[in-house]
């Protein structure tokens, strides 16, 4: 799969309702068919910075992400509530779900 980190620091006075503002795009993203996941978080450290965890099955799917309408319109209509360029780290990984994180094994609850 495709697993993508993108950090996105929005204005102060946009911060707040930055989640309404991309709801249209975020639920276009989740309905395509190679989406794993899209999901916003925001950062307790620091309440303009929202971190969105996304996933593609493969490369085919991560393309008609970046190829779709609405993503070409999120790249006209976000930047103006953006403080800067997103940040992105974006790898291949051999999986196609979230593994278990065995240090923290939670005994009779998985």
């Amino acid at each position: 799969m495709i697993f993508i980190t993108a950090k996105f620091r929005v204005l102060p006075e946009h911060a707040d309702r930055f989640t309404e503002i991309v709801g249209d795009f975020t639920q276009a993203t989740r309905d395509e068919p190679g989406c794993l996941w899209f999901d916003w978080s925001r950062s307790v450290a620091d309440p303009t910075e929202y971190v969105l965890v996304e996933a593609f099955r493969d490369d085919e799917a991560g393309a008609a992400h970046v190829q779709s309408e609405h993503f070409k319109q999120a790249q006209r209509t976000l930047p103006p509530y953006l403080a800067e360029t997103p940040r992105i780290v974006n790898a291949t990984v051999p999986q196609d779900d979230w593994s278990l994180l065995g240090e923290m094994a939670v005994p009779g609850r998985d």
